[in-house]
């Protein structure tokens, strides 16, 4: 028994101490529980422990906090289901509706088990927060563009919009709005699935209620559809996130199926074989020049409050220009673009495509596709050049176009200011055409394409004309910018934007009339066009896609060749003259100045 009773008690020290009373953990390996206990706790446990306390301490506080924190998710996730993705969708009626998406998410996550039913009440809030984003590119895109955004083909323009308004704002709150615009997105995405993860365990905590307000709503949903109800103009019932990821879905198939579609397009063209005998012949010893002016659309002619000064100012050019010998046609054309992507109608109008997208705009310009430019260069009768102060960094789309030479904005000389986002005035990069490729003797005619800038928003400061004698390198311009309109007083303010656009349009068109008045000669043909019209926000909500444009010319049987256009006299279209598209130009102006068509491509 002795022996028994000791074999018991080993365990325990056999010299008469105390036995250890720290209890021992069931895993051999692991630590004792005394290690566990004596660690910190972990940052989050802590949190919650804290929180729990604090709660039960002031409980009102508490329940505030809650009620406060479900409204709020209420408000994100119903707000996002009924978010519009236009600028004039943004009003209070158009969340006073009845959302299906959220009568059918609560019926689903009613009937889901406690796990799955969080991750997917995640997976939608995450869900609601990309679409969120996707409707407010589209708010801008339509604000700004015209249309909606493309999430297959634009995200490029962002940077573009970046640079824009570093022009515009600065580069302060170019870099401040683009952090923004970056901390913005994940922290959205965040919130409103921390939102849908509230609501749902809200939803379940009152499974009774919930589920005969879902019934409710439903059938009050149902009866709106039936009845066509509306309230304060518009459907009580909704299904605003559906269409919006409907149309996403759209778009994308759309782009797809399109990039093959056009591919082909571009393959065929009326004039691709042509010899170059045949192409323009009734223009040879011309100088032609194919001037853009930036954003000049017909809002700046027929707008109530810009329309009084461009018309003067068109109606003033035509006579100083007959005065001169020179007689013009005017007509309108319908952009490929609006609002901005200058080079999508550039290229629209010289292509002879309906180039609409930045995929098109690939597609087409590494395609042997016959331009209008390069229709003069494949005669081998005229020189051919580009005068472009936009363009800042490499430009490979000048072998497409046709051009042997291309004069950006580091090749004209200028030394003077920037005017926000345009890098010169009109008239210097006109006076520096003449004095580069116009005014210079030389063997054969010249064919060159000119855009010019200083129309392009945010229309501040905006250049005035100076003696044609005193440009110089450009220096003369600096008291003129330095006393110009700020940018960000003019981009904020509707009102003065429209004032200024017209402003802008009156200066680069008398810069354009009084060079061709100054340096024309018997044998310049000046065609001139507006490239897309300004934004919706100074054009007006709903405003066409068209755009003047004028041929200019001293030799009466340039002007005689168009006759049948029946286009205005002068260089103000009136406002029944024909309206076309603007890929349909090219083949009429190689038509009318006796082109021969020979396909190519099929």
């Amino acid at each position: 028994m002795a022996v028994f009773t000791r074999s018991r008690r080993a365990p325990h020290s056999t010299t008469g101490d105390a036995p250890d009373p720290t209890p021992r953990t069931a895993d051999p390996e692991g630590p004792p529980a005394a290690e566990a206990a004596a660690r910190p706790p972990r940052p989050w446990a802590a949190r919650v422990t804290h929180w729990r306390a604090w709660r039960t301490r002031y409980p009102r506080a508490a329940r505030a906090v809650r009620r406060t924190t479900t409204v709020l998710a209420a408000a994100l996730v119903l707000g996002a289901l009924l978010l519009p993705n236009t600028p004039a969708g943004l009003e209070v009626n158009w969340f006073a509706r009845i959302p299906s998406e959220a009568v059918i998410g609560t019926v689903v996550l009613l009937w889901l088990p406690h796990r799955p039913r969080l991750v997917a009440a995640a997976l939608c809030g995450a869900g609601l927060g990309a679409l969120t984003v996707l409707n407010l590119l589209d708010i801008g895109f339509n604000e700004y563009l015209g249309r909606g955004f493309n999430p297959v083909l634009d995200w490029g323009l962002l940077d573009d919009a970046r640079s824009y308004l570093a022009d515009s704002m600065g580069g302060a709150a170019a870099a401040w709005a683009t952090a923004g615009a970056v901390a913005l997105v994940p922290a959205l995405l965040l919130l409103m699935a921390a939102a849908a993860v509230r609501l749902a365990g809200l939803l379940t905590a009152h499974r009774d209620r919930a589920s005969r307000a879902a019934l409710i709503t439903a059938t009050a949903w149902m009866t709106c559809v039936a009845f066509g109800l509306h309230a304060f103009g518009v459907p009580v019932a909704s299904q605003r996130a559906s269409s919006a990821l409907r149309e996403q879905a759209r778009r994308v198939t759309d782009t797809l199926r399109d990039e093959a579609a056009f591919a082909e397009e571009a393959r065929a063209d009326r004039f691709g074989a042509t010899p170059a005998g045949r192409l323009v012949p009734d223009l040879r010893g011309k100088d032609v020049v194919f001037a853009f002016i930036e954003s000049y659309g017909r809002s700046a002619i027929e707008d109530p409050v810009m329309a009084p000064g461009v018309d003067r100012t068109l109606d003033a050019g035509t006579e100083a220009l007959a005065e001169a010998g020179f007689h013009a046609r005017s007509g309108w054309l319908t952009s490929a673009t609006y609002g901005g992507s200058s080079w999508l109608g550039h290229s629209t109008f010289l292509s002879g495509l309906w180039v609409d997208s930045q995929q098109r705009y690939r597609t087409v310009t590494t395609s042997d596709h016959l331009t209008l430019t390069k229709a003069f260069a494949k005669t081998g009768a005229w020189d051919t050049v580009g005068v472009m102060p936009g363009v800042q960094k490499a430009w490979p789309e000048a072998e497409w176009y046709g051009l042997d030479k291309v004069y950006d904005a580091s090749d004209l000389g200028y030394q003077g200011p920037k005017f926000s986002w345009s890098t010169m005035p009109d008239q210097y990069a006109l006076e520096a055409f003449q004095r580069l490729e116009h005014g210079r003797k030389r063997d054969r005619p010249l064919m060159a394409e000119v855009i010019l800038t200083s129309s392009h928003q945010p229309w501040a400061p905006i250049p005035r004309t100076v003696g044609w004698d005193e440009l110089g390198d450009g220096s003369v311009f600096d008291d003129i910018e330095a006393a110009g309109e700020k940018p960000a007083d003019v981009i904020t303010d509707s009102a003065k934007s429209r004032e200024e656009y017209g402003r802008s349009i009156q200066y680069s068109v008398t810069c354009l009339t009084q060079w061709l008045e100054r340096y024309g000669t018997d044998d310049t043909v000046l065609v001139f066009l507006g490239d897309h019209q300004p934004i919706a926000r100074v054009s007006g909500e709903g405003a066409s896609r068209d755009v003047p444009v004028s041929i200019v010319a001293k030799d009466p049987k340039v002007l005689d060749a168009i006759d049948g256009w029946n286009w205005s006299d002068g260089l103000r279209p009136a406002h029944d003259a024909p309206v076309w598209r603007m890929s349909s130009f090219r083949d009429r102006f190689l038509t009318a100045y006796g082109s021969t068509p020979r396909p190519s491509g099929r």
